[in-house]
């Protein structure tokens, strides 16, 4: 018999945290390590991950309230497991569907595949995905269903109160794109006609507090006896711990004007002094990361042995499905990877081997330009959570370092004015 709750059957007791509005499992089962599928290695993996332990206490919430907020910290497990969760619950009998969005398409692919390989099925059937030009689902089979923000915006305008999905989990809501703005607005509106529809809010950073208080309710309706027909309205919250390691920080001494050439400069100290390791490049587009791409390649063929185990590979939005695969195929022994990414890495995507970041401090974001009305890419500095979101890159199979182009004072300054320009 496994041993999480299921709908219906009687709710564990739960005790209030001591800091107040996160509630935590108190009973037996939410530290048995024992499973009612199998003692199966990827079982095993699944039970080592830090969400394991609250998977009793994340189905209660989901059942008696109507929105969950969950501050899951990176390498928890919460994006590839509550949909799991939820779906051995019961949440996905009947015909009904779990949907989990992410704000980007590679995302999407990756997890989806990921869930279906540790559910033992075939992708596009009990677990698929969505994403603008590609519909790998099944609509008689399909129980889980990743997708886009954009995505499941545009089944609005078939289907505006979202009626086959049982649970909505929004992931990674911390990025605050157009779409997840707008895609939590209509979410907030369909609660109101589907008042049994559950949505869940996971981010490693997200502001939990602001956001229970967009979904708090000012009604609670009730039976007749005094008890509740429907979830409570009143967001709940919970926080789950990650399993990363510790992560060095290094800052550089002054600031620098071509940070595409110092990010080329410190991957090949990295690889001349520290010991073997995967290193993981953030720049900002397309154009910056093929010029680090090439220089990177120049240097390995200039200097022979010294530079000869570099395996160099762009990711980016605009690559084919197969080249941006081979970010996930294992270095070969003796060879370093260096993959140069995008702020497409941040999130969701796990590269096992990677003990090395280079964050260069800046993105593309998109502006609105009220006097033109239009919506433009521009190169601006990355916020503090974005900044942890990278760091938390290096931390995930041993103790790693991030190396951020950006003196310090620059980096907090930059940083602060970002973040107040975002969130005004």
């Amino acid at each position: 018999m496994s041993h999480f709750w299921k709908p219906g059957t009687e709710k564990p007791r739960m005790v209030d945290d001591e800091e107040g509005g996160v509630l935590f499992l108190s009973t037996a089962a939410s530290s048995s390590s024992s499973s009612g599928f199998g003692y199966g290695s990827m079982e095993k993996q699944r039970q080592r991950l830090p969400v394991y332990k609250y998977r009793t206490a994340i189905l209660y919430l989901v059942e008696t309230h109507a929105t969950s907020v969950i501050v899951g910290e990176t390498v928890s497990g919460k994006t590839t497991q509550i949909p799991q969760y939820l779906k051995e619950a019961g949440w996905a009998d009947g015909g009904r569907v779990i949907a989990c969005t992410q704000p980007r398409r590679l995302a999407v692919q990756s997890v989806a595949a990921r869930v279906a390989e540790e559910m033992g099925v075939k992708l596009g059937e009990e677990v698929g995905y969505t994403i603008r030009f590609e519909d790998l689902t099944n609509t008689n089979t399909t129980m889980i269903k990743f997708l886009t923000d954009g995505v499941l915006l545009r089944e609005m305008m078939d289907d505006p109160l979202l009626t086959k999905y049982s649970v909505i989990m929004v992931d990674e809501a911390h990025e605050r794109s157009i779409s997840t703005d707008i895609l939590l607005g209509l979410l907030k509106k369909i609660q109101r006609r589907r008042p049994e529809l559950r949505l869940i809010i996971s981010s490693a950073t997200i502001e939990a507090k602001s956001m229970s208080a967009f979904f708090q309710a000012s009604k609670r309706r009730r039976g007749l006896e005094g008890e509740e027909l429907r979830p409570r309205m009143e967001p709940a919250i919970l926080s789950v711990e990650g399993r990363g390691f510790n992560v060095q920080i290094h800052f550089a001494e002054e600031p620098v004007s071509d940070y595409v050439q110092g990010v080329v400069s410190t991957v090949l100290s990295i690889h001349n002094q520290e010991p073997m390791g995967d290193i993981l490049v953030f720049l900002t587009g397309q154009d910056d990361i093929d010029t680090a791409v090439k220089l990177l390649n120049e240097e390995a063929q200039s200097n022979g042995k010294k530079s000869s185990g570099l395996i160099v590979l762009p990711l980016y939005s605009g690559l084919s499905r197969a080249e941006q695969e081979l970010i996930f195929t294992p270095t070969p022994r003796g060879k370093r990877k260096v993959v140069i990414s995008t702020n497409i890495a941040e999130t969701s995507l796990t590269l096992e081997g990677i003990v090395y970041v280079v964050d260069s401090g800046f993105s593309k974001q998109r502006f609105y330009n009220p006097i033109s009305d239009i919506e433009n890419l521009v190169v601006a500095p990355i916020s503090k959570a974005s900044a942890r979101q990278r760091a938390g890159r290096a931390g995930r199979v041993r103790p790693g370092k991030c190396y951020r182009y950006l003196s310090s004072r620059q980096y907090f300054t930059l940083l602060c004015f970002s973040f107040a320009v975002r969130n005004s």
